[in-house]
């Protein structure tokens, strides 16, 4: 069931162009998806990459997928550290940001838009979105853009090539072990 969604919602993240993925799936309690969070994670930690439950509610489930050589890259930025300290976070440890991501999407009725930098997108994308409101951005795909619109284009297209890509190779009976680029 989860080999579906990594597929379809994560085959950048799979091919190492971007930093991580997220998807919300239903879930029933017979599906078991501490298990499989577990069994993808046993499968896929040597390629780089790692899957967490950041939240549940109403049946579903919001899964993270990511590659922790890059999310460490990113939390190292410039101004990432100034910008997530505006919202509690006390430092930019992997470990640590991601359990305080986790308590925030637990604690907050709206949606932490901060999740931006965690994805790996752009701190001036993540910053003009929350300064817009969502409103006033040059273009939209994976995310709203608010800078280097003309890169970002570039990149999205990437990704949506990536994506088809995959579904096709998957289809075709290549599994998410062999398509996962490793790092």
């Amino acid at each position: 069931m989860l080999e579906k969604y990594l597929i379809a919602h994560c085959a950048p993240t799979l091919a190492s162009l971007k930093t991580a993925s997220l998807f919300c799936m239903s879930v029933l309690p017979e599906d078991d998806l501490d298990g499989q969070i577990q069994n993808w994670n046993g499968r896929l930690w040597e390629k780089g990459l790692f899957l967490m439950i950041l939240k549940r509610y109403r049946g579903k489930a919001l899964v993270y997928v990511c590659r922790k050589s890059h999310l460490q890259m990113d939390l190292k930025k410039a101004g990432v550290a100034n910008f997530l300290a505006q919202y509690g976070y006390q430092h930019t440890d992997l470990k640590y940001a991601l359990t305080r991501l986790r308590q925030r999407l637990n604690e907050n009725h709206s949606f932490p838009h901060e999740i931006g930098i965690f994805l790996g997108y752009p701190l001036e994308d993540v910053v003009g979105f929350i300064e817009n409101a969502g409103k006033n951005c040059k273009c939209t795909g994976y995310w709203k853009v608010y800078s280097n619109e003309c890169e970002t284009i570039k990149l999205f297209a990437q990704f949506q090539k990536c994506r088809k890509i995959y579904i096709r190779l998957w289809n075709q009976g290549k599994s998410v072990q062999q398509l996962t680029v490793a790092v």
